[in-house]
């Protein structure tokens, strides 16, 4: 897979377009360096450098440590999106839109976008909150009152907007998915000074070379077991009793393994259909709480006392909620992503069944047992990702270095994903100048 990056720079057209992707995620984080008006970053980045302050962090590229004009990045449009997604399979209207085929698609994105705006100024009018609760985190000439908040509640929103509209273009010009890229970009552009801090801790002996090979190696073996788990798979054997006029099973990602009448194929179920997206709306859930405390600690110091003994990073009740969280986000977002009715009435349509299964309902329920079963599997492997880092991180004593098994998952999925979209494209590429060599020989010969 790595050689279809190098085969890339070799195209024209696709070396274009990773230089425009490069291009755009370093202004990305250039405005990751931007801090918001009004802000003391230094006293900011000291009190949320680790915890659930450090994990959203980390997810938005080290952006709400020092609260960045870009603090909360793509993380409304996300939580948007998956809003959104839910919804179009409960509201007739926006169901009926997702059929409309590209307008369709165009005005659910649009719908989205403005959703995240919103999120993103509730979101950010509570970070502006907290940050004001403490005269500390407060820059020097600024005073905790409405212009501040007001003034961070605007940055913040046109930081989103700007953020939304760097990702749609690497989607729409560059090479993969933008909004995926970002994150992954600020993830990894932490990696070097966490890097540098865990070395400095080995020399001056704060952490034994025992613990630190011994962390290094878990991180190698949490790697390996993200990508042998992202691309862990069911394939459920398909037949068709004629030739096939679509790909009725194009959504679930069908493949085949000939042509024609009484084709064999497969349709292939991920272990992990919804990737890291459980990990995150979930986060982002238990954050409000911890937000809702700071801000109104003054007023209500009992339950602020409750919230930060309880539900902060770390602590078994919060690890119980975030568990529970994401098993119930994985089942959730797996329903909408995979409908077993809608997949056998597809099939069934296109003359295809799956051998030992009468089609129609018989063809739903066994396509649903399994999406049931690879969905438990999968959201156990998302709260051992979850679980393992605060683990690993209390017995070595290393927690200069951002050990996330979601910043990993985030990190190996977007590359695989990359890098497949770099190979089709290159197969594209490769099958049309195959025909256009074959026409300039048939004129040739002609």
């Amino acid at each position: 897979m790595l050689r279809a990056f190098r085969d890339a720079f070799r195209i024209p057209d696709l070396q274009r377009k990773i230089v425009f992707t490069l291009l755009l995620l370093a202004v990305y984080r250039l405005g990751s360096a931007i801090p918001t008006p009004g802000v003391n970053t230094a006293a900011l980045s000291n009190a949320t450098s680790g915890g659930l302050f450090g994990l959203i962090s980390m997810i938005s590229g080290g952006n709400l440590s020092q609260f960045s004009i870009f603090a909360l990045g793509v993380l409304p449009y996300i939580t948007a999106s998956i809003v959104i997604q839910l919804m179009t399979t409960t509201i007739p209207a926006l169901e009926k839109l997702s059929k409309e085929g590209e307008e369709g698609r165009k005005k659910i994105n649009q719908f989205t976008r403005y959703s995240a705006v919103g999120l993103g100024a509730v979101q950010a009018l509570f970070f502006s909150l907290f940050v004001t609760s403490n005269p500390a985190y407060v820059a020097v000439g600024w005073t905790p009152g409405l212009f501040t908040v007001l003034v961070m509640v605007l940055t913040q929103v046109a930081g989103i907007a700007f953020t939304m509209w760097i990702g749609e273009r690497i989607t729409e010009v560059g090479v993969g998915n933008g909004i995926s890229l970002i994150i992954t970009a600020g993830i990894i552009a932490a990696y070097p000074r966490e890097i540098a801090a865990t070395a400095q801790l080995f020399r001056t002996d704060q952490v034994q070379l025992l613990s630190l090979l011994a962390f290094i190696a878990i991180i190698l073996v949490t790697i390996a077991g993200i990508v042998y788990v992202y691309q862990g798979e069911r394939r459920v054997p398909v037949t068709y009793a004629r030739a096939r006029g679509g790909a009725p099973a194009a959504a679930a990602g069908s493949a085949s393994t000939g042509r024609g009448a009484g084709q064999a194929t497969w349709l292939p179920i991920k272990v992990n259909q919804a990737g890291v997206i459980p990990v995150i709306f979930a986060s982002a859930m238990l954050i409000i709480p911890n937000l809702i405390a700071s801000a109104t600690a003054t007023r209500a110091p009992g339950v602020n006392a409750w919230i930060s003994s309880n539900l902060v990073f770390g602590q078994p009740l919060y690890i119980l909620l975030e568990a529970a969280l994401i098993f119930g986000f994985t089942y959730l977002y797996n329903s909408v992503q995979f409908d077993p009715k809608r997949i056998a009435e597809q099939l069934r349509e296109a003359g295809g069944f799956i051998p030992g299964v009468r089609p129609g309902t018989p063809t739903s329920e066994y396509l649903g047992s399994i999406s049931s079963r690879l969905s438990l599997w999968g959201a156990i492997f998302l709260v051992v990702l979850t679980i393992i880092p605060q683990i690993v991180q209390r017995v070595t004593g290393i927690t200069t270095f951002q050990f996330s098994g979601t910043g990993l998952l985030i990190i190996v999925g977007v590359a695989l994903e990359t890098l497949k979209q770099l190979e089709a494209q290159l197969t594209v590429r490769r099958y049309d100048g195959f025909i256009s060599k074959g026409r300039i020989r048939g004129r040739l010969n002609n």
